[in-house]
């Protein structure tokens, strides 16, 4: 355990031992003690049919998320990593319902034995995935949906009135900026970061294979729009960045079976002129025809799986020399545009894991000692001050908020470096410090002197505010870190040999 999390794990045990005879404040520590050993929390959320259980399912690897309208979509699921797959209902009054696991066609289906979503607080599901190994996913009813009751429950649970929110960061699925999606944003980050002080929200913008009318250059265009949102400032300062994906494209990709694979190729290896006729329109691939062998129960599977758009690219990469299944499956998740949503999970929400817990629970501990005060709790508002200040990981939060939502008064491209340093493009020394990964050591040396010598003399000027005087002493404090993470990377001492919290898996649940 590193000394970060040891540090927040005594204060929590402390708090248990001075708040032992009450039961509501010692079951609320208790799921902070666990949830510091558990993987990152991460939450899907977004407006109904924004495609969350279908980017989940592509996040998972398998098809255990329901996409359909059932009675499960209307309840939060979290899904964990176990030897052995298992589901649980977990009952508003407390109870633990086991019910049995069945997969039909390759899909988990998820049967609630008659109980409805007003009596169940959330389903958790077990599976033995190695994509969980790292990350507990949630998947959370549509924002914004036709049913109170539905957006009420993600609601309450993003932005719960009184303790932080169960989730350490999201990813938030739009296909347009509306106020709605804002809305929601500015409230997430008001509660998660009203504790954490940070943007912890990735906005993705699902289904954009969907966006120009599903031609094949549909995710250049989405990209491009991507890019626009991602200098909005109004979602600049909600989210850390906004990445297109096609979310029923990667759940095909990573999920595609050989007969699957056998019919893509037929339509692929067809006379030019009738695969053309053939995709043209959803109603002409589904009609029946005398220019494929394929039956058109055949062909409406495809659509389900991969859509109009995906049965196109993926028969133009086959064409283009994706000649097994395994090849295909592997160029429809890199066009889908899930690899850059796994590598910012990795970069920005894994490594910054740790932080994005303790901040939250730290500041709740803090108020529950304010709220109901004892003999001995002096000496916790001090540890959890001392370690606050001390801990740079959490300082790179506040930092990066404050760059996010109010900026000192610093010109653009300073104002970008700075953000660059604090880990807002990336937690990697190379990435921080503006350097390729194969930049020598005299130009690794030459760029920290010239960074540090620069934020010195800024933190050091007259002419600087105080605020802008601390932010700067902090990026030097952060340019400094950089500079040891790749000292000990030459001098090939890769890690500390702790175990990181994500290595831990818990059973526990939401508090």
């Amino acid at each position: 355990m590193s000394a970060g999390l040891s540090e927040v794990s005594r204060i929590v045990d402390d708090a248990l031992g001075v708040y032992a005879d009450d039961a509501a404040s010692v079951e609320v520590l208790e799921s902070f003690r666990a949830r510091l050993r558990e993987p990152l929390r991460l939450a899907v959320a977004g407006i109904v049919k924004a495609g969350k259980s279908t980017l989940l399912n592509a996040l998972i690897g398998e098809r255990i998320a329901p996409t359909d309208a059932g009675e499960c979509t209307r309840t939060i699921t979290w899904y964990r990593y176990g030897s052995t797959a298992r589901v649980d209902l977990r009952l508003h009054d407390g109870r633990r319902i086991s019910r049995p696991v069945r997969r039909h066609e390759g899909r988990l289906v998820l049967d609630m034995g008659g109980y409805t979503a007003e009596e169940v607080a959330w389903i958790d599901v077990a599976w033995p995935s190695e994509s969980l190994r790292s990350t507990v996913l949630i998947d959370t009813p549509g924002i914004a949906s036709l049913s109170v009751e539905n957006s009420a429950r993600s609601t309450d649970f993003f932005i719960p009135r009184d303790t932080p929110t169960a989730a350490d960061a999201i990813i938030y699925l739009l296909r347009h900026v509306h106020a709605e999606d804002l809305k929601f944003l500015e409230a997430f980050r008001d509660t998660a970061a009203g504790e954490s002080q940070t943007v912890n929200a990735l906005a993705a913008l699902s289904r954009a294979d969907e966006i120009g009318s599903g031609r094949i250059d549909s995710l250049l265009s989405a990209a491009k729009i991507a890019d626009r949102y991602r200098r909005d400032g109004e979602l600049r300062a909600l989210a850390l960045d906004v990445v297109p994906v096609a979310g029923l494209l990667a759940e095909g990709g990573r999920t595609l079976r050989e007969s699957e694979f056998i019919a893509l190729r037929h339509i692929a290896l067809m006379d030019r002129a009738a695969r053309d006729r053939l995709l043209l329109t959803v109603d002409r691939f589904t009609r029946a025809t005398d220019d494929t062998a394929l039956s058109v129960d055949v062909r409406r599977g495809l659509l389900r799986r991969f859509g109009l758009f995906g049965v196109r690219l993926a028969a133009a990469l086959i064409r283009g020399g994706a000649t097994t299944s395994s090849a295909l499956s592997d160029r429809l998740v890199q066009q889908s545009g899930l690899v850059e949503v796994q590598r910012f999970v990795d970069d920005q929400f894994r490594g910054r894991a740790f932080a994005l817990k303790a901040r939250g629970i730290l500041g709740s501990v803090e108020r529950l000692v304010r709220e109901r005060p004892r003999p001995n709790t002096a000496g916790l508002l001090a540890s959890i001050e001392r370690l606050t200040a001390q801990s740079h990981d959490l300082r790179e939060l506040s930092l990066l908020a404050e760059l996010r939502t109010a900026p000192p008064d610093l010109d653009a491209g300073t104002l970008a470096e700075a953000e660059r340093i604090v880990g807002g493009a990336g937690l990697a020394p190379v990435r921080r410090l503006g350097l390729g990964d194969d930049a020598p050591p005299p130009a690794q040396r030459e760029r920290i002197d010239h960074l540090l010598a620069h934020w010195r003399s800024l933190a050091e000027s007259p002419l600087t505010d105080r605020h802008t005087a601390d932010l700067c002493r902090g990026v030097v404090r952060s340019v400094e870190g950089a500079a040891s993470g790749l000292l000990t990377a030459d001098a090939g001492e890769a890690g500390d040999g702790s175990v990181a919290a994500s290595d831990a898996v818990l059973s526990g649940g939401p508090a």
